[in-house]
């Protein structure tokens, strides 16, 4: 799906509120309509569930702080660079100038950018952890995003903690023009001198994951993992099918057929994550100086 299908179909995603539940004194935004299996869901079950569906296991989206508590030990977070965000360098303007949109973005998500970062434990292993919020400007990479995610690197390098992101994104932010393209370069950089290092980085791609944030630090980890059903590519697969004129396979850029095609380890469900990647933190963080081999 093109990613300005993506935009639209948020916008429109409203909560189902069945008949009947006026009488009954419910709120609206309790029931919840499931995309996949058409089953409507209350709302409190599906939170519980990490917001997924308990009859087919569809993956709702999340914000990005809830994707870090999903997967971090209870009561590890601590967040580092709460305040760097985008300026607009270029005066850029289109539809809206871009200023403007960083300010609704902000206003809508209570963020300063798109990319949440900090220090956190999972299973016990310190991490530097960061995720990425698709609410805000489709999760594209600006200069503060490129900026953020190479601090979550840097911090990792200098306190010997893995690194692990759970990524959205529909790609480079345009309205930054080459600043935006340069972060590619730059997390790029700061994930190889991670490797050098020794310490792992694990990535958890999640719908939709597309353009230059995966061409960068997004193929660099040395596991990577995906939620059920998310989708994962350089170019959405309306513009691959008008490159190559042919119909794409059904399936085409889903993170099952990409374990198939190796670009993804393994599909694992939202509620397995933080056990799955416990256990690849500690085959892969190497022994502390002085302990055991």
């Amino acid at each position: 799906m093109p990613i300005n299908d993506w935009f639209r179909q948020r916008e429109s995603r409203k909560y189902t509120v069945s008949t009947g539940t006026a009488a009954d004194g419910l709120p609206d935004g309790v029931w919840r309509k499931c995309p996949d299996c058409g089953k409507t869901l209350y709302q409190g079950e599906v939170a519980k569930a990490l917001s997924v569906c308990p009859h087919c296991g569809y993956h709702f989206e999340l914000i990005a702080r809830d994707r870090i508590e999903a997967l971090v030990d209870e009561g590890s977070f601590g967040e580092t660079d709460a305040g760097v965000g985008s300026v607009d360098p270029l005066r850029f303007a289109a539809a809206k100038p871009y200023s403007e949109s960083l300010e609704k973005a902000r206003a809508t998500t209570g963020l300063s950018e798109a990319a949440v970062t900090g220090r956190a434990a999972i299973g016990g292993q310190a991490v530097a952890v960061g995720a990425l919020d698709f609410r805000f400007i489709g999760a594209s990479m600006g200069s503060a995003v490129g900026e953020k995610i190479t601090r979550v690197f840097e911090l990792a390098l200098a306190e010997r903690r893995g690194v692990v992101l759970v990524i959205a994104s529909g790609g480079a932010r345009m309205q930054e023009g080459m600043l935006s393209l340069m972060q590619m370069a730059k997390t790029a950089a700061a994930a190889e001198r991670l490797a050098r290092a020794g310490l792992p980085y694990v990535a958890v791609l999640v719908d939709p994951t597309y353009g230059g944030v995966t061409a960068s630090f997004t193929a660099l980890a040395d596991v990577t993992f995906a939620e059920p059903g998310a989708h994962v590519g350089f170019a959405g697969p309306r513009l691959v099918e008008q490159t190559i004129r042919r119909s794409l396979p059904k399936g085409f850029q889903t993170a099952e057929s990409l374990v198939d095609h190796g670009m993804v380890d393994e599909v694992v469900a939202r509620g397995d994550l933080r056990d799955r990647v416990s256990t690849v933190l500690g085959y892969l963080m190497p022994p502390v100086a002085g302990g055991d081999a």
